[in-house]
C-alpha cells in the first residue's frame, strides 16, 4: 500500500513513524499491526495515547480499564487510533515510605513514554492522590495535546444511620478508640462501611481535590470532578473525553494554551471555595514549575485568603462527594466565583470553550451542600501561609479545618525527632504535654522522611483525649492527608533535615501562632538561633542508591512544589531520532 495521509490541517507527531513507504515507516506500522489492527488505521489519523494508572495495588483506580475502553470508544467514533499503555501507579494507600516519595518518578514515566512514542495527544486516566499531579505534569513537560478524565469518587460511606468518610472517619474513630468512646469491635465492624464502591476518596480529600483543580485549570471537561465511580455518567464522561481529545489534537490546543497564570489563579482560589487540600498547594506549585508559571505561595495566600469555602464537605462540613455531584458539582462553584468577580472568566479550557461559558447556566440543586456565601463555612478560606523565623520560607495551614479558638496560639513546644520519636513517646501517661502545648515533629519533609509522608496530622496523647479535647496546635515539615482535619500547620520550610530552624526547636521552647497575621514565630534571640544552627548536624542517614538516593539529591523544598531540580521548565514535544 502507498501511504496517504488523511486530510489534516498539518502534519501530525505520528507521522514520523507511521507516515511514509520507507524501511523504518514500514518497520513501526507492521510491527502494531500484530496485534490485529486494519491498515486504514494507519491512514494519517491521529494516534492518541490513553496514559493509564490502573493498578490492583492502587484501589482508587482499580476501576479505569472499564473507563479506558469507553475513552476508546470515543476517539473511535471520531477518527482517532487509541493505543492504551500503563505508566507507574502511585497508590496512595499501600506504597510506603509514601506516594508523595513516586509521584516524581511517575511524572517521568509518562514524560518519556509520551516523548518517546508516535502519539499525537495523551488522554489522562487518573484517580488516586499523586496520578493526578504526577500525569499533569509528565504531560505539562512534553506539551502535546492532553486532557483529564478522572475515576472519580466512591459512594458515601454508612455506619449506623451516621455518613462514613473515607480518611476523615478512620482519624475520628481512631482518636475517639483512644479517648475511650468506641471499641475496637465497633472500630473493626465500621472498617467495612467505609469503602463500599470503586472509587477514590469520598470526602474533599487530595483525589478530590485534585480532580477539582484539573477542573478548575481547565484541563478536564467541565463537570468531570464529581461523578461517582460507578454512575454511568461517568463512562459517558470517558467517551466523551475520547471523542474530545481528538479535536483537540486538531486544533493543537496543548497545555500550554490552558495552564497560564490565569488557569492557576482560577485553581487556586477554586481551592478555596471547595475546602480543598493543602496537598493541592506542593502539587499545583510543582505544575506550574514544568509549564514555566511562576507561582508561589504567596500567590497562594494572596488569591485564597477572601474566598468564602462554601463546599459543606468532610473534613471541614458536613457531607460527602456524592452529595456535592447531586447539587450540581464543580460548575456551580465555578459559577459562584464568577459571579463574586473571582474568577478569570476568559480561561480557555479542554473544550475549547471559556472558563465562563462552561458554567454560566449551572444551577445549584442543594444550597446546603453548596452555601451562598453568607452562609460559609468559614469566610476566609483558601490556605494560610505563615512566615517568621520559625518557617523564613513558608509553612501552609488549611483554616476550614482548624479550630478557631487556636488561630491565636501561645504554647510550650513538645519536640518529636521523627515520626518514630512520636510513635515511642505519643501514648506514654509520663509525657509532660498539656492541650496548651505545640506539639512539633521533624524530620519529616521532601529529604528527611524521604518523600514528605503524610504524617504532619499527629494523633493527641491519650491523656488529653480523654478531657475531651478534639485538637491541639501541631507543627511539622510533613503533609496531611487531604481527609484530616485540625489546626496543623505544615511543610514548615525549610525542612529540618537541611537545617531549617525547625530542626533546632526544643521541648520547653515557646511558640506564637497567629494565622490572622500570617506569623509563626519562635521565642528566642536571634543570637540563640544563630548558635543552635551552627551547633546542629543532620539525623537523616542519606540514601544509598536506586531512586532513593535520586530523590533526596534533586528533590527541590515544599515552598516550590517538592519537584527535581532537573525537571522544571517545559522541554517541548520535539520528535526523537529514529534508532534505525
Amino acid at each position: 500500500m502507498t501511504f496517504t495521509p488523511a486530510p489534516w490541517p498539518r502534519k501530525l507527531r505520528s507521522h514520523e513513524w507511521y507516515g511514509g513507504d520507507s524501511r523504518d515507516h514500514i518497520y513501526h506500522r507492521s510491527w502494531m499491526k500484530n496485534q490485529g489492527l486494519p491498515e486504514d488505521l494507519f491512514d494519517g489519523r491521529p494516534v492518541i495515547g490513553i496514559c493509564n494508572t490502573w493498578s490492583e495495588l492502587t484501589p482508587c483506580n482499580a476501576h479505569l480499564r472499564d473507563l479506558a475502553q469507553r475513552v476508546k470508544h470515543g476517539i473511535y467514533e471520531v477518527g482517532g487510533l487509541p493505543v492504551e499503555f500503563p505508566v507507574f501507579s502511585t497508590g496512595e494507600s499501600s506504597l510506603r515510605p509514601t506516594a508523595m516519595m513516586y509521584r516524581n518518578l511517575a511524572s517521568m514515566d509518562v514524560e518519556e513514554a509520551l516523548r518517546a512514542n508516535p502519539l499525537d495527544g495523551v488522554v489522562l486516566m487518573v484517580g488516586c492522590d499523586k496520578t493526578t499531579p504526577a500525569l499533569l505534569m509528565g504531560a505539562a513537560s512534553v506539551d502535546i495535546p492532553a486532557i483529564v478524565v478522572t475515576g472519580g469518587p466512591m459512594l458515601n460511606g454508612w455506619f449506623r444511620g451516621e455518613r462514613v468518610g473515607s480518611g476523615t472517619a478512620l482519624w475520628q474513630m481512631s482518636e475517639d478508640i483512644k479517648a475511650g468512646k468506641m471499641t475496637r469491635e465497633d472500630f473493626l465492624e465500621a472498617e467495612q462501611a467505609m469503602s463500599r464502591s470503586p472509587g477514590s476518596c469520598n470526602t474533599m480529600g487530595t483525589a478530590s481535590t485534585m480532580a477539582s483543580m484539573a477542573e478548575a485549570l481547565g484541563m478536564a471537561l467541565s463537570g468531570n470532578a464529581a461523578i461517582p465511580a460507578v454512575d454511568s455518567r461517568r463512562r459517558v464522561m470517558a467517551q466523551l473525553t475520547g471523542r474530545r481529545i481528538v479535536q483537540m489534537v486538531k486544533d493543537d490546543l496543548k497545555p500550554s494554551d490552558i495552564l497560564t497564570r490565569e488557569a492557576f489563579e482560577n485553581a487556586i482560589r477554586t481551592n478555596g471555595a471547595i475546602g480543598g487540600s493543602t496537598n493541592a498547594v506542593i502539587h499545583l506549585l510543582a505544575l506550574a514549575g514544568r509549564i514555566g508559571v511562576d507561582l508561589t505561595l504567596d500567590d497562594w495566600d494572596r488569591l485564597g485568603r477572601d474566598v468564602p469555602t462554601i463546599v459543606n464537605l468532610m473534613p471541614s462540613g458536613k457531607y460527602l462527594m456524592e452529595e456535592f455531584f447531586y447539587a450540581g458539582g464543580l460548575p456551580v462553584v465555578i459559577k459562584r466565583l464568577g459571579e463574586a468577580g473571582l474568577l478569570h472568566k476568559d480561561a480557555l479550557t479542554v473544550s475549547g470553550e471559556t472558563a465562563w461559558d462552561q458554567v454560566k447556566n449551572a444551577r445549584n440543586w442543594n444550597e446546603d451542600v453548596i452555601r451562598p456565601a453568607d452562609k460559609a463555612l468559614t469566610q476566609q478560606g483558601g490556605i494560610a501561609v505563615l512566615k517568621g523565623n520559625l518557617a523564613p520560607k513558608g509553612a501552609v495551614l488549611k483554616p476550614s479545618a482548624a479550630s478557631p479558638h487556636l488561630m491565636q496560639h501561645r504554647g510550650r513546644a513538645v519536640v518529636f525527632e521523627d515520626i518514630d520519636d512520636y510513635k515511642a513517646k505519643i501514648n506514654d501517661e509520663a509525657l509532660d504535654i498539656d492541650e496548651t502545648c505545640v506539639m512539633v515533629l521533624k524530620n519529616c519533609g521532601p529529604k528527611g522522611y524521604p518523600g514528605m509522608a503524610e504524617v504532619g496530622n499527629m494523633g493527641l496523647p491519650p491523656k488529653v483525649l480523654r478531657k475531651g479535647i478534639t485538637d491541639m496546635v501541631r507543627i511539622s515539615d510533613a503533609r496531611m492527608s487531604g481527609t484530616a482535619y485540625g489546626t496543623v500547620i505544615l511543610h514548615t520550610s525549610p525542612e529540618a533535615a537541611i537545617g531549617g530552624p525547625l530542626a533546632i526547636v526544643q521541648t520547653g521552647d515557646m511558640i506564637d501562632i497567629d494565622v490572622p497575621n500570617r506569623k509563626l514565630h519562635l521565642d528566642l534571640p536571634d543570637e540563640e538561633i544563630a548558635r543552635r544552627i551552627d551547633a546542629w548536624r543532620s539525623p537523616v542517614e542519606p540514601a544509598m542508591g536506586g531512586y532513593a538516593q535520586l530523590f533526596q539529591t534533586h528533590v527541590q523544598g515544599a515552598e516550590t512544589g517538592a519537584d527535581f531540580d532537573f525537571l522544571r521548565g517545559g522541554r517541548g514535544k520535539d520528535v526523537p531520532r529514529d534508532s534505525h
